[in-house]
């Protein structure tokens, strides 16, 4: 037996294509298009690079209360990691510990199945229906665990609050986590978040990634009961004390402080997204009424693999999945308005050729 076949095998994420060309127009990985807040511009400024010899405190906590406070939830309900990415695979390690299936959407992202896989999380996919929402009868069933999106991505679409609190009672004896990577983009009441009161068992998780224009930084967050927390934590501490440096935190809790900053520019996005809607509509496109910074948009006549290679060819890059049930979308970041333009122009000269 070599080491070869000693070490456990993954087949890995792919995340959206991250390439480097002059004048691009990059639509294809759900980031912010604006810059964060200028607050954080200023935390950046003043740091002071001597506190880089120490370890950041491992309890977060300036981070922490500043989250809780602008929610207006107890510190001790709340959990920081680097991205929402690596509070995610805290939770799959923390809370999906049985032998029974935990249960997330077909159509969703697709990083869950990959935890699942990598740490041999027992797994059953439940399809979405014609429209793309959740079937919450799909989720009474017995499970070790729920996990799914709200917005979904990449299909954008939001299920209502009643919608997850059916299937949040109906799994009384299983975690259950609502992704929120996109709420802030949905409007007011989107969130869960004021069900984790009600439910012990529910864990909300939040990103400054997409509304907080904070990709770079890796700064993810959930919050839940008290119980689940701590839960966490204990896991957490047992593989990595200090997993969130000090730049980062004290940025975080800047651009929390900049509430009217953050509301403008969320807005800002949400008006260039339904512009966008309606003028792809125009071009023959269809599309859920999604809730994201993105649409997920098919055309009615020519192949979505066909336009995504043209956009390419014009330093316009979307993101293409090629998965069977969703190989003939689009998935298009909200860029500014004056990339949308841009954005509509090309598409118009490539349907116009096809």
């Amino acid at each position: 037996m070599s080491w070869e076949d000693k070490v456990r095998k993954a087949e890995p994420y792919v995340p959206g294509e991250q390439p480097n060309v002059k004048g691009m127009i990059k639509l294809n990985t759900n980031e912010n298009p604006y810059p964060p807040s200028p607050k954080v511009n200023e935390c950046i400024k003043g740091m002071d690079y001597d506190r880089m010899r120490l370890y950041p405190k491992a309890d977060i906590m300036p981070l922490r209360k500043a989250l809780a406070d602008y929610h207006g939830i107890d510190v001790a309900k709340v959990f920081v990691g680097v991205g929402s990415d690596d509070v995610i695979d805290m939770a799959f390690v923390t809370f999906f510990y049985s032998d029974i299936p935990v249960l997330f959407p077909d159509v969703t992202y697709s990083f869950y199945k990959v935890w699942a896989e990598l740490y041999r999380i027992p797994y059953v996919l439940k399809p979405l229906d014609k429209d793309f929402h959740i079937r919450p009868e799909d989720y009474a069933q017995k499970n070790g665990g729920v996990i799914f999106p709200n917005p979904n991505a990449p299909t954008g679409v939001l299920e209502s609050r009643e919608t997850v609190e059916k299937i949040i009672k109906a799994n009384p004896d299983s975690v259950v986590m609502v992704d929120e990577a996109y709420v802030d983009f949905a409007g007011e009441n989107a969130s869960v978040l004021p069900l984790i009161d009600k439910y012990e068992n529910l864990l909300v998780i939040r990103t400054f990634s997409k509304s907080r224009a904070m990709a770079g930084a890796r700064i993810g967050y959930c919050m839940g009961s008290e119980k689940l927390i701590k839960c966490l934590e204990a896991v957490k501490f047992s593989i990595n004390s200090y997993t969130m440096n000090t730049p980062a935190i004290d940025m975080g809790v800047a651009s929390v402080a900049d509430d009217a900053y953050f509301r403008e520019h969320v807005g800002k996005i949400v008006k260039t997204r339904e512009r966008m809607k309606e003028e792809l509509k125009a071009l023959g496109f269809t599309m859920p009424d999604g809730k994201g910074n993105f649409v997920f948009a098919k055309h009615e006549n020519v192949p979505a693999k066909e336009i995504y290679l043209a956009l390419r060819e014009r330093n316009i890059f979307v993101r293409f999945f090629d998965t069977p049930g969703i190989n003939d979308r689009l998935r298009i970041t909200v860029g500014t308005d004056e990339e949308a333009d841009k954005l509509i122009s090309a598409l118009k000269e490539i349907l116009e050729g096809a």
